[in-house]
């Protein structure tokens, strides 16, 4: 039996609050989206620092090494949810609110706009400050290695399995979120974000705010690995854009049509009136 208070929100509720989150995120105060942007750039940026941590061990298998890889990353998403934090990919979620006419087309648009912006600035700005505190000459210089690695081969993927992989990686995003709504307690939500976000991860899709965050720290490590790395020449710019505009294409589909869009229909849109007479 279900102890009132401490039960999960059902499906149809938490589509609600979704909705009604959505409502307030999209009307946010200009400061405030911004200042909350930047915290989560850097709270997504702290979950890639922990992975990095985990995947530069050459003594862990391959699986282990990705699962638990996987589960550390799981930190960026509970310091969003649980700390506060305006997170673009999470953000997609508002086409709930625009599906149901709640909030305007513009709205939506300037949130996902000045909020992608201040993600890239928090994650970034994390890097720089990584990088400046020596942190990747760890493991005998192995954390800097795998940083430059895994930023190289974003770079040089193509454009279409970057794309692919952005869509995969944020329906788990978004679920992740979703579920999250339902819980209760910080338990309940720590509980809902760390399998979906740590298959993401283990599965190698691409997340644009953690990539905000790992290509640029590469950018600043790479002329300090001395170990061949393929791809390493294209850490610059154009790398950068690459990679991002292909992710935040797939995020954006990913999380706004095949998870929003879809509970938007399954739980918010009103049914259709069957046209009055008909034979019978």
């Amino acid at each position: 039996m279900a102890i009132y208070g401490f039960d999960a929100f059902a499906p149809a509720e938490i589509a609600e609050r979704v909705q009604h989150v959505g409502v307030a995120k999209a009307r946010m105060p200009l400061l405030k989206m911004l200042m909350l942007g930047v915290l989560a750039g850097a709270f997504i940026g702290l979950g890639a620092l922990y992975y990095v941590l985990v995947v530069s061990d050459p003594t862990l298998g391959f699986a282990a090494s990705r699962v638990l890889g996987g589960v550390v990353f799981s930190l960026g998403l509970l310091l969003v949810v649980v700390a506060g934090a305006e997170l673009f990919t999470g953000n997609n979620l508002l086409v709930m609110a625009w599906a149901d006419g709640r909030i305007a087309t513009h709205e939506v648009l300037r949130n996902w706009v000045v909020v992608c912006l201040a993600n890239f600035v928090g994650a970034a700005g994390l890097a720089l400050l990584v990088w400046l505190s020596h942190h990747p000459a760890m493991n005998g210089g192995r954390v800097a290695e795998t940083v430059v690695r895994i930023a190289a081969a974003k770079c040089a993927a193509p454009a279409g399995q970057l794309f692919f992989n952005g869509i995969l990686c944020n329906m788990l995003v978004c679920m992740a979120v979703w579920m999250a709504m339902a819980g209760r307690s910080v338990i309940d939500k720590a509980v809902a974000i760390v399998f979906p976000i740590s298959a993401f991860v283990a599965a190698g899709f691409e997340h644009s705010i953690a990539n905000m965050y790992l290509i640029p720290l590469a950018m600043l490590l790479k002329d300090a690995v001395a170990a061949p790395i393929p791809g390493i020449d294209r850490l610059d710019g154009w790398g950068l854009l690459h990679n991002l505009g292909a992710v935040i294409a797939g995020n954006l589909v990913g999380g706004a049509l095949l998870v929003a869009l879809v509970y938007h229909i399954i739980y918010r849109r009103p049914p259709r009136n069957r046209a009055s007479g008909g034979s019978g």
